[in-house]
């Protein structure tokens, strides 16, 4: 089922979600109805504040554009990118390589506002998967990037919030329009 995608200015956006301590039914079917949403929207990646749920669960898909990771590799094996999309996780925790890039990001929940945001290239990602396992995915490029920008989201953190004081400054308007 497609689900509605809250917009900037509800405040399940800045709030850091609940962990997620229990595989059912219900949950699964949420996983699948994230991506069924997330498709729909033409996005990269959705997290469950974006559909007004408090958990800590996401989902990122991006092998539509494979070329952007250079590698990835699950529990220490070199993977295949389309084995494992779309990837849906709970609880992440995540560990950060020193190196970062700037790139330019949108979000689902803040129409109409791209903006290059400095994150750190590569990122090590302990996810639970809805199968009840839980795997450790180091990557880069676009998949590194989705997955800090999801998890951002289940911490209340916003993609404008990563900004510099300057861009900020500069969308302060067309934050302030969102929302209304």
């Amino acid at each position: 089922m497609i689900l509605e995608i809250t917009q900037y200015g509800n405040p399940i956006l800045r709030k850091k979600c609940r962990e997620i301590t229990e595989i059912t039914d219900e949950l699964k079917q949420f996983g699948e109805d994230l991506i069924e949403t997330m498709v729909s929207a033409q996005g990269v990646g959705l997290a469950a504040p974006q559909v007004d749920r408090d958990l800590k669960m996401a989902v990122v898909d991006v092998s539509l554009d494979p070329e952007s990771i250079t590698y990835l590799r699950v529990n220490g094996e070199e993977a295949q990118l389309e084995d494992h999309m779309p990837l849906v996780f709970f609880n992440p925790l995540l560990e950060f390589g020193s190196l970062k890039e700037s790139a330019t990001e949108g979000c689902l929940s803040i129409d109409g506002i791209n903006a290059d945001v400095l994150r750190p290239t590569e990122v090590k990602a302990t996810l639970c998967l809805l199968d009840g396992s839980t795997i450790v995915v180091e990557t880069d490029g676009l998949l590194a990037r989705a997955i800090q920008h999801e998890v951002d989201h289940l911490n209340g953190i916003l993609f404008v919030d990563r900004l510099t004081t300057a861009k900020k400054v500069s969308i302060r308007g067309k934050l302030k329009r969102l929302s209304f």
